[in-house]
């Protein structure tokens, strides 16, 4: 929006005989980043006036008309129609501009018993309130697309990797239900930082409270608030409510990155495990055969961001006296800026989970390569009585000699098993090739197919699929 010349009034400026220096205005402007908090700072204000109301401070038309004029500024806003100005620092005083400028001193009993420290605590916290509803509802959108391709691809057996190399077979649901347990978890953690967000900050004012007769509890009541902050001086300087959903936002980008890692290499033709969808590939400008997976690089790339800026907040806070300072200003563009980056790349990873399709014969003609039933073999051999150790060096010296020969485990005659431990008998077949070793797993948690069906029932259920 554009910006204006004119240079009205200070709200501070009282006791000042000399201008603001222009740069210093352009230095230290916040309207350019946090107009985008102007409902969260109308929605305030219209709780604050209506607790004026309550007590007295206001009287009902006083309070109605201001509430309908924050109504009006709000459209005003929502319309692009406001022109900000650095002059008037923030959205807080461009709100309240706006409303003494229609209702004179109605509009300037308004900020009675706040400061704008308490009010940008308040409005920064109702903003993250939302924000992490949002991202939660996000973050189900990727977890139901994940289950939702559970039942399709039930009968896909992959390889499990640990340090990037071949470790046991796992049902490729089982890799799709990782997932989700990550996304959940992330979801856990969001919804803990919420009850910690949603703290009532407005009533501190500016460090040490008011002398006016306020009700914090009936403005609680109206803003949602589940609790009252409790000591006006760590209102003023708190942020750990902003740090701590810095950090859950960093923690769902490394999690979208770990998995746009895992399946950038699977789209390769060296693996040749999955195609993704070409609504979110690009190509070259000169190889016209590539097809590249540059979204989610990009997600794995711009998680180094997100990261980024939970270290800025943590540097910002980490030396702040009691109670505010104008450090606190620099706290809002590192979680705007984390909210979109998380919010467009959960937004752009439920599709591509949707739309990826598994290459399954290609998948199949290797399945068997890389030992992946060694351990469902060690285990076999310790059912019959071996112990753990002996039976690992037993696998180990039969596997060292299908690499020799190239042979699979279940491609070795009983005889030559039973030379390596004379308890094997006919019954290993039945552990030996990837899907017969998937299908030996019992425990909870594990690849066994029933297992598995179990926990994909209980995240419909739970995801309402």
């Amino acid at each position: 929006m554009a910006e204006q010349n004119s240079k009205p009034a200070k709200a501070w400026g009282g006791v000042f005989t000399e201008a603001t220096d222009a740069l210093f205005e352009r230095f230290s402007e916040s309207i350019s980043f946090d107009s985008r908090m102007y409902e969260q700072d109308i929605e305030g204000s219209i709780a604050h006036a209506h607790m004026l109301s309550d007590v007295g401070i206001l009287t009902k038309e006083e309070f109605e008309a201001i509430r309908d004029e924050l109504l009006n500024i709000k459209g005003t806003i929502a319309r692009g129609e406001m022109v900000f100005s650095s002059a008037l620092e923030d959205i807080h005083m461009h709100v309240e501009k706006a409303l003494t400028d229609k209702l004179g001193d109605v509009g300037r009993k308004l900020h009675t018993a706040r400061s704008r420290n308490d009010q940008v605590s308040t409005d920064f916290r109702l903003w993250i309130r939302d924000a992490i509803d949002k991202l939660d509802a996000l973050l189900q959108g990727v977890q139901r697309a994940f289950v939702a391709r559970c039942d399709a691809d039930f009968d896909v057996v992959v390889p499990a990797y640990t340090h990037t190399q071949r470790a046991q077979p796992v049902l490729a649901p089982h890799i799709w239900l990782a997932f989700v347990e990550k996304f959940e978890r992330d979801r856990e953690r969001l919804a803990d930082c919420r009850k910690r967000v949603n703290t009532l900050s407005l009533g501190a004012a500016a460090c040490a409270g008011t002398s006016l007769p306020i009700d914090r509890e009936k403005t609680a009541q109206y803003l949602g608030f589940e609790r009252i902050a409790a000591n006006s001086v760590d209102v003023s300087s708190d942020r750990d409510f902003a740090t701590e959903f810095a950090y859950d936002m960093a923690q769902i980008a490394i999690h979208l990155s770990a998995w746009a890692e895992d399946w950038i290499w699977q789209s390769t033709v060296e693996f040749d495990f999955l195609q993704l969808p070409q609504a979110y590939c690009t190509g070259s400008s000169i190889m016209p055969q590539k097809v590249n997976p540059d979204v989610l690089e990009l997600i794995r790339g711009k998680s180094a961001r997100v990261v980024g800026n939970l270290q800025s907040l943590l540097v910002l806070t980490k030396g702040i006296p009691l109670a505010y300072d104008r450090d606190l200003q620099e706290d809002k563009e590192p979680i705007f800026d984390s909210f979109d980056t998380i919010s467009i790349s959960l937004a752009l990873a439920a599709p591509i989970v949707a739309g990826m399709k598994l290459k399954r014969e290609s998948i199949a003609a290797r399945l068997d390569k890389g030992y992946l039933d060694a351990t469902s073999f060690m285990e076999y051999l310790i059912r019959r009585g071996v112990p753990q150790r002996t039976a690992h060096g037993v696998v180990g010296r039969l596997v060292r000699k299908g690499i020799e020969t190239g042979r699979a485990l279940a491609e070795f005659p009983l005889e030559e098993l039973r030379d390596a431990c004379d308890l094997v008998d006919e019954s290993v077949y039945d552990y030996l090739g990837a899907v017969n070793a998937v299908n030996a797993m019992k425990s909870y948690g594990s690849t066994a197919p029933d297992q598995v069906r179990f926990q994909i029932d209980s995240w419909k259920k739970k995801l309402a699929l």
